[in-house]
């Protein structure tokens, strides 16, 4: 109830796809007790950390650039040994794990069907082109070589990889980079159906409200439970950041950079506040088109509609239809340029969320 509800994405969107259930699942999935996470003994990024993951569990991970998150997530993956400390998983764990990183491991020469055929090789080849359908590899793309896709469809093959392996917990590490709108709202709502327990790091404000329910503030080498939303997250890094700032107010070169810094930081942050309110205008206005719409196929399911007495009202509801969705695609276009703005800018101060 407290996630926020997506229409479909678009009525054309060349996604459908979901990530399959999992065979078996166990309570708690994975228990991280007492641990101590990074990459030379004696010096942890993260200490004392105590993470329990169950089926149905939603957590994003907010915090600084270089707080620990990604070493969180690469811990319980297995990818960095623990410092100190138990990390105790269930017998019937499945892990989704997708980063920007493993698009690099893709192999080049290799079509996104043959990738399938080689982790699913006693499944007819027609299933597996339906499901890479739903990522929209199709035709002749189905065959071709990943050489020369575009990040963002070495993104899909990732993701199309994971969702086919039944995962029951599911680490995403920015997985939203270098995908277009379309596919950010396939994800949104393949997320929203998926019953396993998801740890997210991600820049897409709308990714976290549409599919977490908790917030774990990643800082000062902890890992806590956050307290408050979003908002209240941009405010305690803003203040964070004051934290971090030297005091000495001694004149030299130094001194002055320091100054240019912080006065061209805080010039960024002045664009930041209205740029995200206008950003997030966008999306209750896009909310608002898509109840809208979902009204409108109530309405126009009712079969008495098609019949001679209705036959204007009718013509009203579907010219009302083909209004919203004409407003719906522009305003998506104009959401996706300001979300775009909005995340050069916060990589620019280094902000995460």
């Amino acid at each position: 109830e407290r996630m926020e509800e997506l229409a479909p994405a678009h009525f054309d969107s060349p996604f459908d796809f979901i990530f399959r259930v999992a065979d078996k699942v166990s309570t708690p999935l994975l228990n991280l007790n007492e641990a101590e996470l990074g990459y030379n003994v004696g010096q942890p990024v993260l200490s004392n950390v105590k993470l329990q993951l169950v089926p149905g569990a939603r957590i994003a991970l907010l915090g600084p650039n270089g707080a620990g998150k990604s070493t969180l997530i690469k811990s319980i993956v297995g990818d960095l040994p623990l410092l100190a400390g138990d990390l105790t998983c269930s017998e019937n764990l499945v892990i989704g794990y997708f980063a920007q990183h493993q698009l690099d491991s893709l192999d080049p020469k290799a079509s996104p069907l043959l990738h399938f055929q080689r982790i699913a090789q006693d499944e007819r080849e027609q299933v597996l082109r339906n499901f890479l359908g739903g990522f929209n590899f199709r035709g002749k793309r189905c065959d071709e070589p990943v050489l020369n896709f575009s990040g963002g469809e070495k993104a899909r093959l990732a993701l199309a990889l994971i969702a086919w392996g039944k995962p029951n917990l599911l680490l995403l590490d920015e997985p939203t980079n270098h995908l277009d709108l379309e596919m950010r709202q396939a994800l949104s709502m393949a997320l929203q159906d998926f019953s396993g327990a998801l740890l997210l790091v991600s820049h897409d404000r709308h990714l976290i409200k549409s599919t977490m329910d908790e917030l774990y503030l990643v800082a000062e080498g902890r890992v806590q439970e956050f307290a408050g939303d979003l908002e209240d997250y941009s405010k305690w890094l803003n203040d964070y950041r004051l934290r971090q700032r030297p005091d000495n107010d001694a004149a030299s070169p130094d001194k002055v950079d320091r100054r240019a810094q912080r006065q061209a930081a805080a010039a960024l942050r002045k664009q930041l506040a209205p740029l995200r309110k206008h950003t997030d205008t966008l999306e209750k206005q896009l909310d608002n088109i898509q109840k809208e719409l979902q009204a409108l196929e109530t309405i126009l399911a009712d079969n008495s509609l098609y019949e001679q007495p209705q036959k204007d009202q009718l013509r009203q509801h579907l010219s009302q239809q083909t209004n919203l969705l004409q407003k719906q695609v522009k305003l998506e276009e104009t959401w996706l340029n300001s979300l775009e703005a909005l995340e050069l800018l916060q990589s620019e101060l280094g902000e995460d969320i």
